[in-house]
């Protein structure tokens, strides 16, 4: 083990009730929203964890956590002679604390005690709802290397998105000498930074937190529990307030980061996985993304034409034609099926022949997508039954709409978890 994964505890927040990216979030946590056909978004900072060879790993979860808790139950598992766990540490009721998670700083703070009795060194905070593949073995050595009590991971971002996100100002030695939470576009040009030439050249001349942070163990302790035993959030009360007191350092990363904030960002992330040259690349040998071994068959796939596609194993796709799109595992695709710019997510289990008979007698379409559907610009959430002769265009001719089978935000069709649209069918 190296002294880096020796020294360090990750925190993995497991985030609040995810309202931005509802229906996705009706029945399951943010971070256990599937992500790129087979994937869930949590296994993306502790896979970044693994390969930073951290193997401490807790993940604080409070808002409909079961399926979380599973996944991370059925994943997980390291060597008997490895000290390594990823651990969840769910919001609990206590004769101290009755209250449940009010906020990030709030959830690690009563989580605490059950970390206190680690040997460590550095906490590595993280955040369970993005995409980005990034070695905290670089950040903490920039950390210990500076003698910070504090760094911040930063990635600059253009005049649009910096009124999103936390912005700082930096010195000549990466040291942050003030912050501001979601700053209005008229006060930008005063929070300009230096973000080297390549950055300037794309326009991203703002300093943006990406909620990753590395505490001294002792800063962290000292911060939530004396300091600020009442703050319940990092960026809005802790950060801005330790910039006077402590050495705060800012970690420049240059690297694809994509924060799953809203329908839209999510949907964008899938999308661009089917790139010619993704950023987010799926298929480096040294940054894996590590998720649950589920020993499905391969692909099979008929008469299809595929352009720009990513396809998970254990789909039977007969559609027609199928670009720039996100198949998931256990997808069944019918013929003369169309599938443009799209997420599917696939299914948790597969129908027998005789269950899909007895549904035909029922009236109940077979799970997954008929025949001759057209779906665009569309998610498709888990175990749905879309029937034959289907038609769904999203875009943005279309308005924000809530229905009990789907939900239409940015554009974007979201067909719930487990919806049965029946046979002609049209959005």
């Amino acid at each position: 083990m190296s002294s880096i994964s020796k020294n360090t505890v990750a925190v993995i927040l497991g985030g609040g009730a995810g309202s931005r990216l509802y229906p996705l979030t009706m029945a399951r946590s943010k971070p256990a929203v599937p992500i790129a056909g087979k994937y869930r978004l949590v296994d993306i900072p502790i896979s970044n964890c693994i390969n930073s060879n951290i193997t401490r790993i807790f993940v604080l979860t409070q808002f409909n956590s079961a399926s979380l808790n599973k996944h991370i139950k059925n994943t997980y598992h390291f060597s008997a002679f490895s000290t390594g766990f990823v651990d969840i540490l769910a919001a609990e009721q206590t004769p101290d604390s009755e209250s449940w998670f009010q906020g990030t700083a709030d959830a690690v703070r009563k989580s605490l005690k059950h970390i206190e009795n680690l040997d460590f060194d550095y906490v590595l905070i993280l955040s369970g709802d993005q995409l980005y593949q990034m070695d905290f073995a670089n950040m903490i050595a920039a950390h210990k290397e500076s003698n910070a009590d504090l760094t911040i991971a930063t990635i600059p971002v253009n005049a649009r998105e910096a009124t999103e996100f936390g912005i700082m100002k930096t010195n000549e030695e990466n040291i942050i000498t003030s912050f501001i939470e979601k700053p209005k576009s008229e006060l930008l040009p005063n929070w300009i930074s230096d973000t080297g030439e390549q950055m300037k050249k794309e326009h991203r001349n703002y300093l943006a937190s990406m909620g990753i942070y590395i505490f001294n163990r002792k800063v962290l302790f000292n911060f939530l529990q004396d300091v600020h035993p009442n703050a319940t959030d990092f960026g809005k009360e802790i950060i801005p307030n330790s910039i006077e007191n402590y050495k705060v350092i800012s970690y420049q990363y240059d690297g694809y980061w994509t924060d799953i904030g809203n329908i839209y960002s999510f949907f964008e992330a899938n999308i661009l996985l089917t790139s010619e040259i993704p950023q987010f690349n799926l298929f480096d040998n040294a940054k894996t993304v590590y998720s649950r071994p589920r020993m499905l068959p391969p692909a099979k796939i008929s008469g299809t034409t595929l352009e720009k596609t990513v396809i998970a194993e254990g789909c039977i796709i007969h559609a027609s034609r199928i670009e720039n799109s996100v198949v998931g595992i256990r997808s069944r695709i019918g013929h003369g099926t169309t599938i443009v710019n799209s997420y599917i997510m696939g299914n948790d289990y597969y129908e027998t022949i005789e269950e899909m008979a007895d549904n035909l007698i029922n009236g109940k379409p077979k799970t997954g997508i008929g025949e001759r559907c057209y779906i665009k610009d569309a998610i498709i959430d888990k175990n749905c039954r879309i029937g034959n002769d289907i038609r769904i265009n999203g875009g943005k001719q279309l308005e924000n709409t809530e229905h009990k089978l789907y939900t239409i935000k940015d554009g974007i069709v979201v067909v719930k978890k487990g919806a049965i649209l029946p046979d002609g069918f049209v959005i």
